[in-house]
């Protein structure tokens, strides 16, 4: 008994001695190499955690290494995920995949601006310096995002008024959407297009007319094929839209020409303040192409988005002809600003949806959970996206609106015989030619 107590008391004292040993190898190595505080902090806890076997290893590792062995991420993780829903199709995308460190945090901050933008838009619209239509998309960043990890910058993309997303995702920045946005010179339109008429290389914008992006996008596609090159059309609508006549007849022609081209229905419930169910006899979108193939996606999984399209991509490239997508997903806001959002669904619906299917947070727990990232170097992130999206609100917010004269920029005809009314009838215009 007396002995027993005595080894305990010398293991405890021992523990004490080997804890200090360790954090005044930590504080001389920081001083050394300096690092964040969240660094140290997981350095320590290892440490601590692990005692015996770090201070085996001492004696043959610098203590920079032992440091820097205490904070290393995973490189890459194997994730399950769901299985698609096929129509016509023997076998689908895979039900694994393998996301990097580097491609993860891309993601992560990728959709994080997304939904930034969003809510400072939504902020600025309620101040009423952003005017008219704005529809957004905070929810469905999982679409947008995967959707882009799943082609090539050669790809090209066209879809509805819910485009804020597509736009920074194709390539703009958040400076150029928001002061379009607001209608200023800096805007990726000169303030011209506002919410719905936003474009850049390989994306041919929102489209204000339900429905009419989906001949445009099997045009596209059209154009890809005839001019011999390895390119595919996603063409993107909502539940909504996809009871138009015209979306039909564009699969029909899409079918018949083999086009490159990817139907995808965008299915967050709601066709303005219409649940699916109320508005459509099948609410089976992905076999509404009937001979076309079809896939059913978990739109709040980018990696189920990620993995959908490049299973698409490649199928459209095999000369196969054109496929369809649905991607299951959901909205927070309303179908525009003038909807509130709550009249045709309850709020606890919505935060079902925010606490269960999160689209950003499941990425973020499957970063944290597999070791590709820390909880603090994701709220790094957070924090920079943040200031990103300050800046650029404060660009949108001073930067001077266009001049008069450029309603007669770029336009088709070059001595256009009409007057603006109540201003300047004798403006100089400028054609494209």
């Amino acid at each position: 008994m007396v002995l027993s107590c005595l080894s305990q008391g010398m293991g405890q004292r021992l523990f004490r001695y080997k804890s200090r040993i360790i954090f005044l190898i930590l504080k001389i190595n920081h001083q050394m190499f300096p690092i964040s505080k969240f660094q140290l902090c997981d350095a320590s806890y290892v440490c601590s955690s692990n005692l015996s076997r770090v201070l085996s290893g001492v004696s043959q590792k610098p203590a920079s290494r032992v440091l820097v062995a205490s904070r290393n991420f995973a490189n890459d993780a194997t994730f399950e995920i769901k299985k698609c829903d096929l129509h016509r199709l023997e076998e689908g995308p895979p039900v694994t995949t393998v996301l990097t460190r580097e491609d993860g945090l891309r993601y992560y901050r990728m959709m994080q601006t997304v939904r930034r933008m969003e809510l400072k838009a939504d902020q600025l619209y309620k101040q009423k310096i952003i005017r008219g239509f704005c529809h957004l998309c905070d929810g469905q960043e999982a679409c947008c995002v995967g959707l882009e990890a799943g082609i090539n910058p050669t790809d090209h993309l066209i879809t509805a008024y819910r485009a804020h997303g597509f736009t920074f995702t194709r390539g703009l920045s958040v400076r150029e959407i928001l002061a379009e946005l607001t209608g200023r010179r800096g805007g990726c339109a000169k303030g011209k297009g506002g919410s719905m008429h936003m474009y850049a290389k390989n994306f041919y914008g929102g489209n204000g007319i339900v429905g009419a992006q989906v001949p445009l996008g099997a045009g596209i596609a059209l154009a890809c094929k005839y001019n011999g090159k390895d390119e595919v059309c996603l063409t993107l609508y909502g539940d909504g839209a996809a009871n138009q006549g015209q979306i039909f007849e564009a699969y029909n022609m899409a079918a018949l020409w083999k086009l490159p081209c990817i139907f995808i229905c965008e299915n967050n419930r709601y066709g303005m303040g219409t649940s699916v169910e109320r508005a459509a006899a099948s609410t089976d979108y992905y076999k509404r192409g009937d001979f076309i193939p079809g896939l059913r996606v978990d739109g709040m999984d980018i990696l189920c988005v990620r993995e959908a399209t490049r299973f698409a991509a490649a199928y459209c490239r095999s000369g196969k002809g054109p496929i369809l997508m649905e991607l299951q997903t959901y909205r927070y806001h309303g179908h525009s600003m003038s909807d509130p959002g709550v009249s045709y669904r309850t709020r606890e619906e919505i935060q079902e949806v925010r606490s269960k299917s999160d689209p950003i947070m499941l990425l973020k727990d499957r970063m944290v959970n597999s070791n590709l990232a820390s909880v603090e170097e994701l709220k790094e992130i957070d924090v920079e996206v943040r200031k990103e999206i300050e800046d650029a609100a404060q660009f949108a917010t001073a930067d001077p609106e266009p001049p008069l004269e450029e309603l007669g920029y770029h336009i088709y005809s070059s001595d256009p015989p009409f007057e603006v009314r109540g201003a300047n009838q004798w403006i100089k215009f400028k054609s494209i030619s």
